[in-house]
């Protein structure tokens, strides 16, 4: 192969794997900077997991073996297995739950974390889907049953971190598995949670697909298929809607307890801009582990993107991993998916493409020493200083300053005893200035 072509290909990105060049990067570590403060605010304390997992642990949790980055050596040895054994984590909640299991002497519960890291998946790149991703999650776990309140703050603290990001209008759809599973008792269906896993599959087949699904794998009959689609067509921006479910004539107490603790997190929320929560009974989040409430988010403005958040109430995730009841609550913020829409759309208008506050301009024929001392002065008060790399004309330092979007650059003394002078890049106003006390 010609060596252009390889060299090129090295160069070439790699689909589901994005990059930002270092304007969207700042902005980027902004937005986890306000997250982790919001998230703090709440008293959750952060963890950092380790990136790989054991592959049967996460094969435990749910059907994702065909989404998994198994790891092994590129080289291996004679005779050595090449079957991995671990792989890349593709979510933050399977670890958090292998993190807990494994130190659970040492936490205090209930225990309150917060997590923001990369996760990987091997599915095919998309609209909104990556193979290499941030994701922001928060989640409590206790030893004891965990108050229905924290029900309410998980998607209070969604809305909060959105309207803080700037992001647009959002819109949380609620459910509760309970109401799922009771609901599907209450008509005789013994097999729940497929029919859980067939209703999950809505928006992607419709109605007249979940229903032929139903039909075809559960043996349903058309009077409890019709049963099921009138469920899922019951939503509403308050408790209200709850009397829906009353006039389908099917009741179990699994039923009652799921309508009573969706009900409650409505009314907590209605202290909220009306439409930033729906209860929304077509919901169903597929993944197994779910027990109570489950939480869909989506942007306002883009309501054919897929979900920016999700999550819900577990009761055996991580207490599956050591035979012990650990239930847990957590949401979780797809930061990588919200990034890529807002830049795609031109939401996202970054100024600059670096950090620096000031440049400290190199005087023509001037000393090193003197420009580093300047640019420490002003380090030392916090300021984020560059001093331009050479002696060059002061047109070529002042464009590096402007193409970079560096807000001030600073003038060294044209005089021993001279005074020192700053320009604000964006007014080009200039004024005298003593390194030991000026203020951005």
């Amino acid at each position: 192969m010609d060596t252009r072509v390889i060299e090129k290909q090295k160069l070439k990105a790699i689909s589901g794997f994005p990059e930002w060049l270092p304007e969207l990067r700042i902005v980027e570590l902004q937005w986890l900077d306000r997250i982790r403060a919001i998230f703090e605010s709440y008293g959750y304390a952060p963890i950092e997991t380790r990136s790989v997992e054991p592959v049967e642990v996460l094969l435990k949790q749910g059907d994702t073996d065909k989404e998994i980055y198994a790891i092994r050596r590129l080289l291996a040895e004679p005779g050595e297995d090449a079957t991995p054994e671990h792989a890349l984590h593709y979510d933050m909640t399977v670890p958090m739950a292998r993190y807990v299991a494994a130190n659970l002497n040492e936490l205090v519960f209930p225990f309150k974390r917060y997590q923001m890291q990369k996760a990987w998946r091997g599915e095919r790149p998309q609209e909104g889907r990556f193979r290499e991703f941030y994701q922001c999650d928060i989640d409590v776990i206790d030893t004891r049953e965990i108050p229905l309140h924290f029900d309410a703050e998980m998607p209070a603290i969604v809305f909060e971190t959105l309207d803080a990001l700037g992001v647009g209008p959002s819109v949380t759809k609620l459910n509760n598995r309970k109401i799922l599973a009771g609901y599907y008792e209450g008509l005789g269906i013994a097999d729940s949670a497929n029919a859980i896993r067939i209703v999950d599959k809505l928006d992607k087949i419709g109605a007249k697909g979940v229903g032929e699904m139903l039909a075809k794998e559960l043996s349903l009959s058309p009077d409890a298929i019709a049963k099921i689609l009138a469920l899922t067509e019951i939503r509403g921006t308050d408790a209200a809607i709850l009397g829906q479910v009353e006039k389908l004539g099917v009741k179990s107490e699994t039923l009652e307890k799921g309508l009573f603790e969706l009900g409650f997190v409505m009314k907590e929320l209605e202290r909220f801009p009306k439409g930033s929560f729906v209860a929304d009974l077509s919901i169903a989040r597929g993944l197994a582990y779910y027990t109570g409430s489950v939480y869909e988010t989506k942007l306002a403005d883009f309501p054919d993107f897929p979900t920016v958040c999700g999550g819900g109430r577990y009761d055996n995730l991580v207490g599956s991993l050591i035979n012990r009841r650990l239930p847990g609550i957590g949401i979780s913020i797809g930061l990588t998916r919200i990034f890529w829409k807002l830049q795609k759309e031109g939401r996202l208008k970054p100024t600059r493409k670096t950090p620096t506050d000031v440049l400290v301009i190199f005087p023509r024929g001037g000393e090193y020493a003197a420009v580093a001392a300047t640019a420490r002065a002003l380090r030392e008060r916090g300021l984020k200083v560059e001093m331009y790399h050479e002696d060059r004309k002061f047109d070529a330092q002042l464009k590096y300053a402007n193409d970079k979007g560096i807000p001030f650059v600073w003038f060294m003394p044209e005089a021993p005893g001279g005074a020192h002078r700053v320009r604000d890049m964006a007014t080009g106003q200039q004024a005298d200035a003593d390194p030991a006390s000026w203020t951005a």
